[in-house]
């Protein structure tokens, strides 16, 4: 009887029955007298069914307001027809997908925090270095080959730090999806070129054999200078894992499927409790050398799957790495 707009349709009920009643009376005195029970049957039925209707409303907002203080989503649905059962069957998707939304953001909360601590933890002792390296400089009685010494250091530091911000700035912008990635063809000798570039010197320095099989003429679409940095991170990744007069070679195959770069080293390798984490970002496996930051192999699989390609590894301790990089073909 709260419910006004429940009372206004009962009193407007009643009140045409009892015109109805009266009507029939005046028509014909037993007419009026054998439509009351069925008038009063009317109304009762009316009280019933609107009551029943109320109830199940009642339930719909008993069961928002539960999962409004927290409670998981619960199957409402029924496989009745009725207004009812598609408003059921909507509230219940509503609150389920807005469910999966809390439930991402609380991830992605997770992951920023989680994040921030990783690069306060990575920015921190370079910065504690300099601190202390700076201060021992301002020592005017500092010899001069410890002064270049310390130097040298800072200058390293801060090359590291650059890398390191460089680096999260674009993932940020991958994360972002503000990355517009360009389709070009591209023949993978010339990819394999660019990549290994930079890294020519060192393979040299520590005597190492680069041998590149395969058939180097095939072609990608893919957007270059991205895809040269992914490759260029997995490679270094090889290189510094692999000794001296080690060996790393590169395969590249065609199918009708995708086109595959195999990069196969001899090095350490990586232990089977790390290979599920190894492209995780700042992870850091058993085998990781002191400088190590865990963001490259992390940014190399970021920006292959940005581009219908994947990245995969296999491994093992003492027997050497190798990367399996797979480039998709879009079929129409």
């Amino acid at each position: 009887m709260r419910n006004k707009e429940f009372v206004r349709y009962g009193l407007i009920s009643l009140f045409i029955a009892l015109c109805c009643i009266v009507t029939l009376w005046q028509v014909n005195i037993t007419a009026g007298f054998i439509s009351i029970p069925f008038f009063i049957i009317l109304l009762v039925t009316f009280v019933m069914f609107t009551a029943k209707r109320y109830k199940k409303i009642k339930e719909l907002s008993d069961y928002l307001a539960a999962v409004y203080s927290g409670q998981s989503a619960m199957d409402i649905r029924d496989n009745t027809e009725g207004e009812l059962s598609i408003l059921k069957s909507d509230i219940y998707k509503m609150t389920l997908m807005l469910s999966e939304q809390s439930e991402l953001l609380k991830r992605d909360k997770q992951y920023l925090s989680d994040t921030l601590y990783n690069i306060s933890h990575q920015l921190k002792t370079p910065l504690t270095s300099m601190f202390v390296m700076t201060d021992l400089l301002s020592d005017p009685n500092l010899p001069r080959d410890q002064h270049e010494v310390f130097l040298g250091n800072i200058l390293n530091q801060l090359k590291r730090i650059e890398w390191l911000v460089t680096s999260l700035l674009k993932l940020s912008k991958i994360d972002a999806q503000a990355v517009t990635f360009k389709k070009e063809t591209v023949a993978i000798e010339e990819l394999l070129k660019k990549a290994l570039a930079p890294l020519l010197i060192t393979i040299e320095l520590k005597s190492q054999q680069l041998m590149i099989e395969g058939n180097k003429s095939i072609t990608v679409s893919i957007d270059k200078n991205w895809t040269i940095e992914a490759l260029l991170n997995i490679l270094k990744n090889c290189i510094e894992h692999t000794p001296p007069n080690g060996s790393i070679k590169i395969q590249c195959e065609e199918s009708p499927l995708y086109t595959k770069i195999a990069i196969q080293d001899n090095g350490v390798g990586i232990s089977k409790e790390d290979i599920p984490h190894i492209f995780e970002r700042f992870y850091k496996g058993k085998n990781a050398g002191a400088d190590s930051i865990g963001i490259g192999l992390a940014m190399s699989k970021s920006i292959l799957q940005s581009q219908s390609a994947d990245v995969s590894v296999e491994s093992e301790v003492g027997a050497g790495t190798q990367f399996t990089i797979k480039f998709y073909k879009q079929i129409i």
